[in-house]
């Protein structure tokens, strides 16, 4: 009994987020940029598919830009 009510009670005290969390590239900005790690393994498979990723991401992201430019202007 008493564990249910420290998950209730912790479902209504999260944290509010706001606008500029909703919209920070964290995570996308630290993937982009991120210094080279000597200790991660290299080989042209990994590197091929962090290419595709960053490339995908990129795209998505323009996309989205433009479809919020469309809709707005």
């Amino acid at each position: 009994m008493e564990n249910q009510k420290d998950t209730n009670s912790s479902a209504t005290n999260h944290k509010k987020s706001t606008f500029r969390e909703f919209i920070s590239l964290g995570e996308v900005g630290g993937y982009f940029f991120r210094k080279k790690d000597p200790n991660r393994p290299t080989n042209i498979n990994l590197k091929m598919m962090h290419g595709i990723n960053k490339i995908s991401i990129g795209i998505f992201l323009v996309a989205v830009i433009y479809l919020i430019v469309k809709r707005f202007f």
